[in-house]
């Protein structure tokens, strides 16, 4: 059999499972729902759309339970879907890669559902850069001091553990954890989460087609269908 690399999206499940706090005031409930929709479908159109030569199976890792039906028509067919609630989000990122690896899948990569533009090119260069000889974790730096992506060949518990979430420390807490168990780390190029008006006026910008101050020369996002088609609809309905 060919490797197959496992590539998951962490979905809170749109309109059920909560997240996006700083942006419900902005947009209110159910826009912040139908973002986080469209956030989910173009990220995995984007996983769809890599190489068939590299070889994946997509997932969902999904909370709450219950929310399958809801969640479910979001997916490509073929699509697995995965359970998964805990504590920290650490403990979500190494119980699932894990559970990946033991599957048998030759690596398991992480992608955060707040990237609708995450270009194809860098979701291909993480698998890409796992398959290498040689163990290592590939990070996907995001702009606000987190990662966008992780991804193993093999399970390090360490990895995860001692992180302030949901801050800037976050990837370099990260690098700190793979120094310290003698862990090389790859860097993806820096991409960002939309998760606040600020970088929800970014993505607005760079879907206008004005570049991100961030990305690499020549790096161009991916095309982010419904995201893009939601956006330009609120942009019609919006008083003058």
């Amino acid at each position: 059999m060919p490797p197959t690399a496992a590539i998951s999206i962490v979905c809170k499940t749109p309109g059920i499972g909560g997240g996006k706090s700083r942006l419900r005031p902005l947009l209110g409930e159910d826009q912040v729902a139908r973002l986080s929709a469209c956030f989910i479908r173009d990220l995995a159109e984007s996983v769809e759309a890599l190489p068939p030569a590299l070889g994946h199976q997509g997932y969902a890792i999904y909370s709450p339970a219950g929310s399958e039906d809801v969640l479910r028509p979001l997916l490509p067919p073929g699509w697995r879907m995965v359970f998964r609630q805990a504590a920290t989000i650490g403990e979500v990122l190494d119980v699932s890669t894990a559970a990946f690896l033991a599957d048998g899948h030759d690596c398991a990569l992480v992608i955060n559902a707040d990237s609708p533009t995450l270009p194809v090119s860098v979701i291909g260069q993480a698998v890409v850069a796992l398959r290498a000889p040689g163990d290592r974790v590939v990070l996907g730096p995001a702009s606000d001091g987190g990662y966008y992506l992780v991804g193993l060949k093999r399970p390090h518990p360490r990895l995860f553990q001692e992180i302030a979430w949901s801050t800037p420390e976050v990837l370099a807490r990260t690098l700190e954890r793979a120094a310290e168990i003698g862990l090389p780390a790859e860097l993806l190029p820096t991409w960002y989460d939309i998760d606040d008006a600020e970088t929800l006026a970014l993505l607005e910008a760079e879907l206008a087609g004005r570049p991100l101050p961030f990305a690499l020369p020549g790096l161009v996002g991916g095309p982010a269908r419904h995201t893009r088609a939601l956006l330009a609809e609120r942009r019609v309905v919006q008083p003058s």
